[in-house]
């Protein structure tokens, strides 16, 4: 009996020797639980020209022109013009499945209709086509045909906008770069304005000072498609000169050959 006692003394006596210490002040650590690893995204999609499909959009409509440029030309039909070289050039570059998105009706619908069409034709890419101008308080006035007219010569040159509400915002990026650094190998520079102040509430975030590639959460097209979503201002019209540049056939080829370059190349790393 008494060797039975000491037996079990000695045995919490190592227990207890084992065992480390509880602090009074404090609760005994959770056991810990392995998590689980996150799944790995998805690989994107292998981009096989003839089957990708892309949507060039024509800013603007018929009856909602845009801007104005300095001899009274709507934006609608330079936004057109170009939009369809771009898709004559992709399409005999091998994306066969390339479309020209043009739409009517007023301005803010037809952006929904745009997304729409985007979005139940499976795109994946949609490419919007403007012209630019400046904030009406920076317009000068001038006479041209008898009729009188408004232009800035103060700013020009091309930019680049993406949506960071873009579900494939790093995408829309990337492919923004590429068209940047295609049209600067042409020469061509970006309209740097958009920086300033003096732009209210058109002033945007520069996300590449080297190519000209703005942030705009705004704009519809951009934030509410499924794909991957860039909009390109092609060059100021309502600048004198660039206007005339902006409607010649060398321009207007050069433009639409670096964007399906910078297409090319984004589907090659794809």
């Amino acid at each position: 009996m008494l060797l039975g006692r000491i037996v079990a003394i000695l045995l919490g006596s190592l227990v207890a020797l084992l065992l480390p210490p509880i602090d009074a002040g404090r609760a005994a650590p959770a056991p810990k639980v392995a998590k689980a690893r996150p799944k790995p995204s998805p690989p994107p999609a292998k981009c096989e020209a003839p089957r990708f499909r892309i949507v060039v959009d024509v800013g603007h409509t018929p009856d909602s022109y845009g801007a104005l440029s300095a001899r009274n030309d709507p934006e609608f039909g330079f936004n057109f013009v170009l939009a369809k070289l771009i898709t004559a050039k992709l399409k005999s570059e091998g994306f066969a499945a390339t479309r020209l998105l043009v739409t009517d009706g007023k301005a803010r619908p037809s952006l929904f209709k745009r997304v729409s069409a985007a979005n139940d034709g499976r795109a994946d890419l949609f490419l919007s086509i403007h012209h630019d101008s400046v904030p009406d308080k920076l317009l000068e006035t001038w006479e041209f045909d008898g009729a009188k007219s408004y232009f800035s010569d103060r700013f020009s040159g091309h930019s680049l906008f993406v949506s960071q509400q873009n579900p494939h915002f790093a995408a829309s990026l990337m492919l923004a770069r590429m068209i940047g650094r295609q049209l600067k190998e042409q020469g061509l520079h970006y309209a740097s304005q958009y920086t300033l102040p003096l732009m209210g509430r058109y002033r945007r975030q520069l996300l590449d000072k080297d190519v000209g590639v703005y942030r705009y959460d705004g704009l519809v097209v951009l934030s509410r498609t499924s794909s991957a979503a860039v909009l390109l201002e092609a060059g100021s019209i309502i600048n004198r000169d660039e206007e005339m540049t902006m409607n010649s056939p060398e321009r207007q080829e050069t433009v639409a050959g670096a964007v399906a370059a910078a297409i090319g190349e984004f589907c090659a790393r794809r």
